[in-house]
Protein backbone atom coordinates (compact mmCIF):
# COMPACT_ATOMS: atom_id res chain seq x y z
CA UNK A 1 0.00 0.00 0.00
CA UNK A 2 2.64 2.25 0.96
CA UNK A 3 4.75 1.78 -2.59
CA UNK A 4 1.30 2.81 -4.05
CA UNK A 5 1.32 6.02 -2.63
CA UNK A 6 5.27 6.39 -3.13
CA UNK A 7 4.04 6.24 -7.23
CA UNK A 8 0.88 8.52 -6.92
CA UNK A 9 3.37 11.03 -5.14
CA UNK A 10 6.05 10.63 -7.45
CA UNK A 11 4.12 11.01 -10.47
CA UNK A 12 2.51 13.69 -9.04
CA UNK A 13 5.60 15.48 -8.39
CA UNK A 14 7.23 14.80 -11.80
CA UNK A 15 4.08 16.93 -13.14
CA UNK A 16 4.46 19.76 -11.04
CA UNK A 17 8.09 19.73 -11.53
CA UNK A 18 7.81 19.95 -15.45
CA UNK A 19 5.50 22.96 -14.74
CA UNK A 20 8.01 24.63 -12.71
CA UNK A 21 10.23 23.99 -15.16
CA UNK A 22 8.67 26.00 -17.56
CA UNK A 23 7.42 28.96 -15.18
CA UNK A 24 10.93 29.13 -14.84
CA UNK A 25 12.13 29.45 -18.14
CA UNK A 26 9.46 31.97 -19.08
CA UNK A 27 10.40 33.96 -15.97
CA UNK A 28 14.03 34.40 -16.63
CA UNK A 29 14.16 33.44 -20.45
CA UNK A 30 11.41 35.09 -21.93
CA UNK A 31 9.70 37.36 -19.77
CA UNK A 32 8.40 40.09 -21.66
CA UNK A 33 7.53 37.75 -24.55
CA UNK A 34 3.76 36.47 -24.41
CA UNK A 35 4.46 34.70 -27.68
CA UNK A 36 7.39 33.02 -26.21
CA UNK A 37 5.78 32.15 -23.23
CA UNK A 38 3.05 30.63 -25.14
CA UNK A 39 4.98 28.75 -26.44
CA UNK A 40 6.80 27.15 -23.71
CA UNK A 41 3.24 26.66 -22.18
CA UNK A 42 1.98 24.44 -25.18
CA UNK A 43 5.36 22.52 -24.79
CA UNK A 44 4.90 22.06 -21.24
CA UNK A 45 1.30 21.14 -21.53
CA UNK A 46 2.86 18.71 -24.46
CA UNK A 47 5.06 17.50 -22.08
CA UNK A 48 2.36 16.29 -19.50
CA UNK A 49 0.34 14.40 -22.00
CA UNK A 50 3.47 12.53 -23.10
CA UNK A 51 4.39 11.76 -19.74
CA UNK A 52 0.89 10.69 -18.80
CA UNK A 53 0.90 8.84 -22.16
CA UNK A 54 3.93 6.64 -20.88
CA UNK A 55 2.93 5.91 -17.79
CA UNK A 56 -0.72 4.56 -18.08
CA UNK A 57 1.62 2.40 -20.94
CA UNK A 58 3.42 0.82 -18.28
CA UNK A 59 1.29 0.84 -15.14
CA UNK A 60 -1.68 -0.61 -17.87
CA UNK A 61 0.64 -3.76 -18.35
CA UNK A 62 0.79 -4.94 -14.74
CA UNK A 63 -2.20 -3.18 -12.77
CA UNK A 64 -6.42 -3.55 -13.63
CA UNK A 65 -7.43 -0.68 -15.33
CA UNK A 66 -9.98 0.36 -11.98
CA UNK A 67 -6.39 0.72 -10.03
CA UNK A 68 -4.14 2.45 -12.15
CA UNK A 69 -6.67 5.04 -13.43
CA UNK A 70 -7.53 6.07 -10.29
CA UNK A 71 -4.13 6.68 -9.12
CA UNK A 72 -3.54 8.64 -12.04
CA UNK A 73 -6.52 10.57 -11.42
CA UNK A 74 -5.23 11.29 -7.72
CA UNK A 75 -2.08 12.55 -8.68
CA UNK A 76 -2.99 14.51 -11.47
CA UNK A 77 -5.11 16.26 -9.47
CA UNK A 78 -2.75 16.66 -6.66
CA UNK A 79 -0.51 17.96 -9.39
CA UNK A 80 -3.19 20.45 -11.00
CA UNK A 81 -4.11 21.90 -7.44
CA UNK A 82 0.03 22.14 -6.74
CA UNK A 83 -0.06 23.86 -10.26
CA UNK A 84 -3.02 26.74 -9.94
CA UNK A 85 -2.23 27.74 -6.61
CA UNK A 86 1.26 27.51 -6.03
CA UNK A 87 3.24 27.66 -9.40
CA UNK A 88 2.03 31.47 -9.99
CA UNK A 89 3.87 32.21 -7.05
CA UNK A 90 7.05 30.81 -8.49
CA UNK A 91 6.43 33.24 -11.97
CA UNK A 92 6.15 36.05 -9.61
CA UNK A 93 2.27 36.40 -9.89
CA UNK A 94 -0.98 35.22 -8.19
CA UNK A 95 -3.09 32.56 -9.11
CA UNK A 96 -6.15 35.34 -9.59
CA UNK A 97 -3.76 37.68 -11.35
CA UNK A 98 -5.15 37.56 -15.09
CA UNK A 99 -9.07 36.46 -13.92
CA UNK A 100 -11.47 34.01 -13.51
CA UNK A 101 -11.20 32.98 -17.27
CA UNK A 102 -7.75 32.10 -17.31
CA UNK A 103 -7.81 30.39 -14.08
CA UNK A 104 -10.66 28.31 -15.08
CA UNK A 105 -9.31 27.63 -18.86
CA UNK A 106 -5.50 26.52 -17.45
CA UNK A 107 -7.69 24.06 -15.22
CA UNK A 108 -9.42 22.29 -18.48
CA UNK A 109 -6.42 23.01 -20.37
CA UNK A 110 -4.46 20.81 -17.22
CA UNK A 111 -6.90 18.02 -17.51
CA UNK A 112 -7.86 18.10 -20.92
CA UNK A 113 -3.97 17.38 -22.03
CA UNK A 114 -3.39 14.47 -19.38
CA UNK A 115 -6.77 13.02 -20.01
CA UNK A 116 -5.82 12.63 -23.28
CA UNK A 117 -2.27 11.62 -22.81
CA UNK A 118 -3.64 8.94 -20.17
CA UNK A 119 -5.80 8.08 -22.91
CA UNK A 120 -3.60 7.69 -25.74
CA UNK A 121 -1.23 5.55 -23.70
CA UNK A 122 -3.80 3.28 -22.91
CA UNK A 123 -5.63 2.94 -26.18
CA UNK A 124 -2.05 2.36 -27.68
CA UNK A 125 -1.65 -0.62 -25.12
CA UNK A 126 -4.83 -2.00 -25.63
CA UNK A 127 -4.08 -1.88 -29.65
CA UNK A 128 -0.83 -3.77 -29.23
CA UNK A 129 -2.86 -5.93 -27.13
CA UNK A 130 -0.51 -5.31 -23.75
CA UNK A 131 -2.82 -4.75 -21.64
CA UNK A 132 -3.60 -6.17 -17.74
CA UNK A 133 -6.73 -7.92 -19.05
CA UNK A 134 -5.81 -9.16 -22.77
CA UNK A 135 -2.59 -10.66 -20.77
CA UNK A 136 -4.48 -12.77 -18.09
CA UNK A 137 -6.98 -13.76 -21.13
CA UNK A 138 -3.45 -14.64 -22.79
CA UNK A 139 -2.30 -16.67 -19.93
CA UNK A 140 -5.47 -18.27 -19.01
CA UNK A 141 -5.96 -19.46 -22.70
CA UNK A 142 -2.40 -21.00 -22.52
CA UNK A 143 -3.11 -22.61 -19.42
CA UNK A 144 -6.43 -24.38 -20.94
CA UNK A 145 -4.07 -25.44 -23.96
CA UNK A 146 -1.32 -26.91 -21.61
CA UNK A 147 -3.94 -29.29 -19.48
CA UNK A 148 -5.08 -32.57 -21.28
CA UNK A 149 -8.27 -33.45 -22.75
CA UNK A 150 -10.67 -34.78 -20.26
CA UNK A 151 -12.79 -38.22 -22.10
CA UNK A 152 -15.95 -38.54 -21.14
CA UNK A 153 -18.16 -41.76 -21.10
CA UNK A 154 -20.96 -42.33 -22.05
Amino acid sequence: MKERWRRVGALAGVLFAVNVVARLVTRFAFHDDTEASDRISLVMFAALGLILAVVAFRWGRRVPLGQWCGEIAVAVLVAMVLTIFVGPFISGSNPFADGAGAFFSQIWLYLGCTAFGALLGYLLLTALGRDYRSESLRRYAELQRSRPRRVVRR
